[in-house]
């Protein structure tokens, strides 16, 4: 296992920004090795500041790049605020300096199962050259809440969210009360981010400060889902100073 990369900035803009020039980087070489490129991009508040700068690269070909969505509600309307299909065409892929090959979001309003395959069967179709994501207040990746479901092939699967998550939801606004929260989500797997060449994990904020902690100095288990980011390869985690007060170096 190869000691998982980890930068420390000053604040979330900083290490946002890093993150994105770092992910940028990344997806130019893989464009320079071949006609088209694939990502995987986060949502969030965590997800604000690196999105801002990533989609500012004018010398990136985005129309050589497909764009593949982490994560979905069940049973959210795209017109509600916590849409997250409508937060990535708003701040990010409406925003780009030229249009993508190819977005592909998960539509959280049609049958759940359906459209695990539906997604799945296109990522299945190519490797993804960069990942981008985030670490939840409860250590989730995407969805994928404690105890994370390591094991399973398949590329999207609908899981129940448990009552941090719930509530992290809350707390960062997007929802008037917990029981507006829905209990289910489009997530994908934990196998199928791992398969990613490169992975790029933003994580700013005090309150994430224990989840980064436990995932980069704690055994892996499913009961943290980001501690498997140990084991892949090229996995670099940037945080701000807030993020990382709890690491022990």
């Amino acid at each position: 296992m190869r000691p998982m990369k980890i930068h420390t900035h000053p604040d979330a803009q900083v290490s946002g920004k890093a993150a994105a020039e770092r992910g940028a980087a990344l997806l130019r070489a893989a464009l320079a090795e071949k006609e088209t490129a694939n990502v995987i991009v986060a949502t969030g508040a965590s997800q604000f500041a690196m999105l801002e700068h990533l989609r500012s690269f004018e010398d990136i070909r985005w129309d050589r790049v497909s764009i593949f969505h982490l994560d979905e509600y069940v049973g959210l309307p795209i017109s509600h605020p916590a849409s997250f299909r409508q937060y990535l065409w708003d701040r990010f892929v409406k925003l780009l300096p030229h249009p993508p090959r190819a977005f592909y979001p998960l539509d959280g309003d049609l049958d759940a199962a359906a459209e695990c395959e539906r997604v799945g069967a296109l990522i299945e179709s190519v490797e993804i050259d960069v990942a981008f994501i985030g670490i939840g207040e409860n250590g989730h990746i995407a969805f994928n809440d404690p105890p994370a479901d390591f094991e399973t092939r398949a590329s999207y699967h609908v899981v129940d969210l448990d009552e941090a998550c719930r509530r992290q939801q809350l707390g960062e606004g997007w929802f008037p009360d917990f029981d507006s929260v829905p209990s289910q989500a489009i997530s994908m797997t934990v196998s199928r981010i791992l398969a990613s060449r490169n992975i790029i994990c933003t994580v700013p904020d005090e309150r994430k400060a224990k989840a980064v902690q436990k995932s980069v100095e704690a055994p892996v288990t499913p009961e943290v889902p980001a501690s498997i980011l140990q084991q892949h390869e090229n996995m670099e985690l940037f945080l701000d100073e807030a993020a990382a007060s709890q690491l022990s170096s």
